[in-house]
Order: C-alpha cells, then structure tokens, then sequence
C-alpha cells in the first residue's frame, strides 16, 4: 500500500520547509555545492530579474542550456515568473524556430557561449538572455538590469511546457501544472523511499521530464542531494559516485549497457557502487538478462518504470526490495489509475491484453490549442497512452507493443527512429545516447 499522496503545492513550494544548510545541488566538475537555502535565494532572484526583463505569468521561457546549476536554478525561477520551456540544445536552427514560434517564447536562456543554432533562430524576434554562474556558483542573466518582484504562482499554472510527437509528426505542446508536477514527484519519491539521506546523480538531460521529475525534483523534495555533472561520461561516471556518495541513479538502458560494457569480465564491483540503494531504468524496455547483469555486476536492485511527459513523467515502477521485483514488467502503479481497454471501450480483466489507460492527477488535462487530438486521447475521464500491454492478478502491468507505430526525426541526432506512441522517453532516451556516443 502507498503512503498518502502529496498535496499539491508549486515547484519552488515544495523546498520552502527543508532546512536552509542542508546541501541540495552539486556541480561535480567546477566543484561547487549549494544549499537549499542558495537555492530558494537564487531562484527568487533570477525570477525577479526574468520579470524585470518583461516576463509575466503564463509567458514562455525558453531554455536551452547544458546540464547543471544554472539549468535547474533557471528552471524553477522559469516557473515562478512564468512558465519554462526548456529545449534541447542540440536542436538545429528550423527546430529553434519552430519551438520559438510554437511556444511564442517570450525569451531565450542561453549560456554566455555556443549554442549558436539557437542563436540564428532567435534572430531578432526573440529576446537573448545570457546565464552565467561564477566560481561560487552565483547565477546571473545577463542584458538584464533592475529586478521588479514576482506573485508566487498558483498550483494550477502552468509551470512547464513539453512537447510530444503525434502520428502526423507534428509536436503537440503538453502543459503540465505545478499540481501536476508536485504531485508526480511525490509518486516518485514515495516509490523508492526517498529521504535526506539520498543523493542522485542526474544523467539524463534537465529539457525532458525524466532528468527533471525523477532525478531532480524528487530528490530535492526530500531533502536529498542531487548531483548534476554536465553530461553523462561513462569514464568520469564511478569516480563522481565513489566522491560523492551516490545512493541511486536514474537512466535509458542505452546509459546502463555503456555502463556495463566498460566492467571486465569477474572484475570486482565499482568503487562507489557499494553506496547504491538501488538503480531505476526507464526511458524503453530494460532486457531481462541486462536487468539481471547489472543487478549481478553493480550489487543493488533494478527498478524499471514506466512514464510519459502527459503525466508529469512516472505511471508505475518495480518496487523496493523484499517487494517482487519482475524481469519485463514496469511493476505497478504508483498512486496513478492504470485500467487496459480494448477497442470498444471495455475494461479488461487481468491477464487481458489491450491499450493501457491512465487517469489521476500528475495526468495533463489536454494538449494545448489541439482540440483533435484531446477528442482522441481522452475517454470516459481516462487518458489514452497509446500503448499496448496487461495486467497481472497482482497489478504488474507488462507493455507488449504499441497500438500504431510512429515514426518521425529524431531532433537530437537528425536519424529516423521508431516512436512509441505513449511513452515518455524517445526524444531523452536518443539525446542521452547521443551523449553517450560523444563522451565514449
């Protein structure tokens, strides 16, 4: 049995009771440490200096910034002043300007240098406000002069913008409220027993829910301590664990294979792995046997989940030990409503196979501006995922394909991939192999 859900609060809400010393962030490679107490201080300020740069409730902040400090701190002040829309860097000009034009941005974060397809696209049509961060991790925007106060924002704005493929390949924007968010970070931090005690390391990119949600913002809704280097590097991965004292990490199968490829036959575990309570996959389907070798390499449990940005990212997960964990299942529920339908409308009993539904309140209400798609995707008060799978008697729910296959450009790598329909992880899971492939 779960623990009682959150209450729905705001992003910066959920940190305003931990205490001011406790460490929050870490930026391994420029050795910098924040407490929450920086943290709740910064965000205030870069909130105020975005509004004293015209941004205003429900106004888009678009984000394209590398993995680190200044990427989580301009995030949270994103949606305080505003709304965030964080976009990946890797991103070419058209695609800038598409998202640009798509969120009606009504500024760019970028770093102080590169990212110069970001920069073509904003042109002069879209505002340019430089982030930077000094030795003692001090964040600033630059262009910016003055600060005007800000009014903490209401659960149900928007704080984050996303986007989703569709079968026509056109992205479909999903705003996803403080309530949503606050509320699927609670599911995350109550399924695997999250306390100030643990410390992650985020390696999937902060422009998708799964770096954002799971990594972050569920570690610092428990007092915890989130490491964030700026990319994955599968040679510096161990060493910042050992350091730092890692107790779980969060990431595609594409990480954990690399991960695996770089332990020798019978060598003993990492230094550091001894610290890990456990480690969690999502993002695709975890092969069986890679599950069993990482738990038999590594030493601590395997936890696959499922998720998808409609729902704030986490549906279910593999549980903690003594609970059964399940080779090729995405384990159950964790506080959100998960029925099987078959093309009729009808609900399946366990065992029967049909198109997986959700419904709770980390769940999106619509996309936005897209009656269409919102007349399909919701039925009945469930949210359709598109993807095909069962339930057990014991409410392990087993993804066995998917209803229609999508395939569109992959924006990270410029590659044709295939496309779930429902889930969460395509666009991180091929930007983190990319990351992969340029740090190997």
């Amino acid at each position: 049995m779960m623990a009682r859900a959150t209450a729905p609060t705001t992003l910066l809400g959920l940190l305003q009771a931990i205490p001011a010393e406790r460490t929050a962030v870490i930026a391994p490679e420029q050795d910098i440490r924040l407490t929450y107490g920086d943290v709740r201080k910064q965000v205030q300020a870069i909130a105020e200096m975005l509004a004293a740069a015209g941004v205003h409730r429900g106004d888009r902040v678009g984000l394209a910034l590398p993995n680190g400090v200044p990427h989580i701190l301009t995030f949270l002040a994103a949606s305080v002043a505003g709304t965030a829309a964080p976009l990946n860097p890797a991103y070419k000009e058209d695609e800038f300007k598409f998202y640009l034009e798509d969120t009606n941005a009504r500024v760019l974060l970028l770093p102080p240098d590169g990212i110069d397809e970001a920069r073509k696209a904003a042109g002069d049509r879209v505002p340019i406000l430089t982030v930077d961060m000094d030795a003692a991790g001090t964040v600033t925007l630059g262009g910016v002069t003055g600060a005007r106060p800000v009014t903490m924002p209401d659960v149900e704005d928007v704080a984050l913008i996303l986007h989703t493929s569709g079968s026509t390949g056109r992205p479909k924007r999903v705003p996803l409220s403080h309530a949503n968010l606050t509320i699927s970070t609670g599911n995350v931090a109550r399924s695997y027993a999250l306390s100030p005690n643990d410390v992650s390391l985020c390696v999937m990119p902060l422009f998708h829910a799964h770096g954002l949600v799971a990594s972050t913002l569920a570690t610092l809704a428990t007092s915890g301590t989130v490491v964030v280097p700026t990319s994955f590097n599968p040679l510096s991965f161990w060493r910042i664990v050992r350091d730092h004292r890692v107790t779980w990490y969060s990431a595609v199968p594409t990480i954990h294979q690399r991960l695996l490829s770089r332990v020798e036959n019978g060598a003993p575990k990492p230094a550091g792995a001894e610290n890990l309570r456990f480690i969690r996959s999502c993002g695709a389907a975890l092969p069986p046997q890679m599950m069993h070798d990482l738990e038999e390499v590594f030493g601590a449990p395997v936890l696959e989940a499922y998720a998808m940005t409609e729902a704030a990212h986490q549906l279910s997960s593999n549980p903690l030990p003594p609970a059964t964990r399940l080779p090729g299942s995405v384990g159950r529920s964790t506080d959100v409503k998960i029925g099987i339908m078959d093309a009729e409308g009808r609900h399946l009993a366990p065992g029967e196979r049909g198109e997986v539904i959700i419904s709770g309140s980390n769940v999106f209400r619509g996309y936005e501006n897209n009656p269409d798609a919102n007349a399909t995707s919701f039925v009945g008060g469930w949210f359709r995922t598109g993807d095909q799978g069962f339930l057990d008697e014991n409410g392990y729910l087993t993804l066995t394909g998917r209803l229609k296959e999508i395939v569109s450009i992959d924006q990270a790598r410029g590659l044709r991939v295939r496309q779930d329909a429902g889930r969460e992880p395509t666009k991180a899971s091929t930007a983190a192999g990319a990351a992969v492939a340029q740090s190997t």
